[in-house]
């Protein structure tokens, strides 16, 4: 390297004697990412805000939905078990309704007339049926026992052991 000439001191006399220079204000420093103004409280960007919120979001979406869930599928398991109830109400009242009637000793003797064909002594049984009536009197409703043949006591002895 070359050696510098070097200029000569002049003396401090002369040196405070010259007039000051006037400073110049310090120059800005090129803005910075961080400190750019756009940065919010905590010197963020916008990508990393829009992230930050989008974690927030999606912490308080999760945090609402199940207890959200919960309240949903226990109302309409409530609405489910209140309409049962009042089906079951229903039924209760039907049931009560019935006990009373068969309470009544003149609504037993009807529907002892009417389905079991019970007559009183001294009655004759008439059972008229009209052509609409096949499904009224059929022959599930009546007794399916025949009368017992007359048989001596040896062929019943004798039916019972070969069927054995």
């Amino acid at each position: 390297m070359a050696e510098r000439a070097r200029r000569p001191r002049r003396p401090r006399e002369e040196r405070e004697a010259r007039p000051a220079r006037a400073r110049k204000p310090p120059r800005p420093k090129a803005p910075s990412r961080r400190s750019d103004g756009t940065g919010g409280a905590f010197g963020m960007t916008g990508t990393r805000r829009a992230a930050m919120f989008a974690m927030v979001l999606c912490a308080l979406a999760l945090s609402i939905a199940v207890p959200l869930r919960t309240y949903l599928s226990q109302r309409d398991e409530l609405r489910d078990v209140g309409a049962a109830q009042q089906k079951l109400r229903e039924q209760v009242a039907a049931l009560e309704q019935r006990k009373a009637q068969l309470n009544d000793p003149a609504y037993v003797e009807i529907e002892a007339r009417k389905r079991l064909h019970w007559v009183r002594p001294g009655e004759t049984p008439y059972i008229v049926q009209l052509p609409g009536d096949e499904n009224r009197n059929t022959e599930s409703e009546r007794p399916s026992g025949k009368p017992a043949a007359q048989r001596s006591w040896y062929e019943e002895l004798w039916e019972s052991v070969t069927h054995k």
